[in-house]
């Protein structure tokens, strides 16, 4: 098992121990799925999005997550209220630019709250491209460039707020000052079901919460949450009987390996692969 794996397995464990409380100010399609996720996780969610309690509850809360996924004018404003008490707070918050560099509202929103330094940036290659100001974006929610594409981007972005970015797809990419670590996990599955990337952003703010509390490396804590979602992919992908899976029995089969990994996280090295390249 490499360190970094190692070191993935010790934070996996201990977040059924912290259960940390995640604020979730996502899109219309997704609350159900990102809370089931979250508490499959060993993590708690809070669906928290009103602009009167935004800014109360991120300082409350362990980590926030800020989704650009459906927004409305109330949620763009709870979104700027609750990453204002989350700064006041010192609450890690992830920031997850749905279709950024699409439409120009959420694009010009996107780019103005990352300048409020995020613990960390999650999205598709074509999100984070967009977010730096290097291209005009996916098709909607799909990204249409590689994830190798976005390593640029991605630090230009670590430069900007001081966090994690993390890119996903086929093998995603997380970066931070200093540190480079390409993830291959997960199932083409994945693709064909709602709220796995939207989730994933959740729970890295999950992670993050966890690990400003027990003094870990934020890079690691972003890794882990996304090997978390990665192996439970990889566990879900197949039945019993070695048959893939169809959406929906996936959908469900997934739920329920984050829980197998939460509560075994030595699973991981086995479904998983990571690699540090210098950077």
């Amino acid at each position: 098992m490499s360190d970094t794996l190692a070191t993935t397995v010790d934070i996996i464990s201990s977040l059924r121990r912290d259960q940390p409380l995640v604020q979730c100010i996502t899109n219309q399609v997704v609350p159900q799925v990102t809370a089931n996720v979250l508490l499959a996780a060993g993590a708690a969610p809070a669906m928290v999005d009103t602009p009167e309690e935004a800014a109360e509850f991120a300082a409350l809360a362990s980590g926030l997550l800020v989704n650009t996924g459906s927004p409305t004018a109330a949620q763009y404003t709870a979104m700027r209220e609750a990453v204002r008490g989350a700064n006041a707070a010192g609450t890690p918050w992830v920031l997850d630019p749905v279709a950024c560099g699409g439409p120009a509202a959420r694009t010009e929103f996107a780019r103005e709250v990352v300048l409020r330094r995020p613990a960390a940036v999650r999205g598709n290659a074509s999100e984070v491209i967009a977010l730096a100001g290097r291209s005009g974006g996916g098709r909607g929610v799909d990204a249409t460039d590689e994830v190798d594409t976005a390593l640029q981007a991605a630090r230009s972005l670590t430069e900007r707020t001081g966090g994690v970015v993390a890119v996903s797809g086929a093998r995603d990419l997380i970066v931070s000052t200093g540190r480079v670590t390409w993830l291959t996990s997960g199932a083409p599955m994945m693709q064909r079901v709602i709220g796995t990337g939207c989730s994933l952003g959740a729970l890295t703010a999950a992670y993050l919460g966890a690990a400003a509390s027990a003094g870990t490396d934020a890079h690691d804590a972003v890794l882990a949450a996304h090997a978390h979602v990665g192996a439970a992919g990889t566990l879900a992908a197949r039945d019993d009987s070695g048959q893939l899976r169809g959406p929906g029995g996936f959908a469900v089969a997934w739920l329920d390996a984050l829980d197998t990994v939460s509560q075994d996280p030595g699973l991981v090295p086995g479904l998983v692969s990571a690699m540090e390249t210098a950077e």
